[in-house]
C-alpha cells in the first residue's frame, strides 16, 4: 500500500485509465476514511457525483480526491498541534498523557464511524471531522451529546438517528439485512 498523497496524484493523472484512477481514490480512501470505509465511500460515490460509467465524469474523481484531501489536512494540523503538546509535556517531566484522544488511536480512519454505510452525514468531511475535533476538545461527553451534531442522545451505545456515527468507533456492529446485501451496490455506484 503506498501513501495517500502518491494515490492523490495518481487519481488527478489525466494520463491514467479511469479504471486505474479509481482504485487510486480507493486506496485514498483506505488511507483516510472519518466514517469508515464504506460510509466515505458512499460519501464521496454521492458527494461527489461519482457516475457508474466513469468516463462521462472524471472530474468526480478528483473532487473526491479534493474532500477527502481537505478532511485529511483538519486532521494532519490538530495531530501536529498534539505532537507538539506532548513534546512540551515530555519536556517538563509529563510522560503520560492526560487524555487518550479517540481519533488518534482509531488511525485517523474512523473520526466519525458509521457503521451503515448509506447513513451517514451529509456535510462535507472537513466540516464533519473538524466539528468532531471541535467538540471533543472543549470536553463534551460521546456518551451523551453525538459529536458531529451535538443532540443529546437519548439512547446511549447505539448509533445517532440524526447523522449515523455510533459513539464506539470501530467496535460499533451493524448488518445489513441478509436479504440485501446493499454494499456491491455502493461499491458500483449504482445509486
Amino acid at each position: 500500500m503506498t501513501s495517500f498523497p502518491a494515490q492523490a496524484l495518481r487519481v488527478r493523472d489525466s494520463t491514467l485509465s479511469p479504471q486505474c484512477r479509481l482504485y487510486a481514490l480507493r486506496e485514498c480512501t483506505l488511507h483516510c476514511a472519518p466514517y469508515g470505509f464504506r460510509a466515505t465511500w458512499h460519501h464521496l460515490v454521492v458527494a461527489a457525483r461519482i457516475p457508474r460509467r466513469l468516463t462521462d465524469d472524471l472530474d468526480a474523481l478528483v473532487r473526491a480526491a479534493d474532500e477527502l484531501q481537505q478532511a485529511r489536512d483538519v486532521v494532519l494540523q490538530r495531530a501536529q498541534e498534539y505532537a507538539a503538546l506532548r513534546r512540551r509535556e515530555k519536556a517538563t517531566g509529563r510522560r503520560t498523557p492526560r487524555m487518550a484522544l479517540p481519533w488518534n488511536s482509531w488511525g485517523w480512519s474512523r473520526i466519525a464511524y458509521c457503521p451503515d454505510p448509506e447513513h451517514h452525514p451529509t456535510g462535507s468531511l472537513a466540516t464533519v471531522v473538524e466539528a468532531v475535533l471541535d467538540r471533543h476538545d472543549a470536553g463534551i461527553s460521546v456518551e451523551r451529546h453525538c459529536l458531529v451534531c451535538g443532540i443529546e442522545r437519548h439512547r446511549p451505545g447505539r448509533a445517532c438517528k440524526t447523522c449515523g456515527v455510533h459513539p464506539d468507533g470501530p467496535a460499533a456492529r451493524w448488518r445489513a439485512s441478509p436479504v440485501e446485501d446493499r454494499w456491491p451496490r455502493v461499491w458500483h455506484r449504482e445509486l
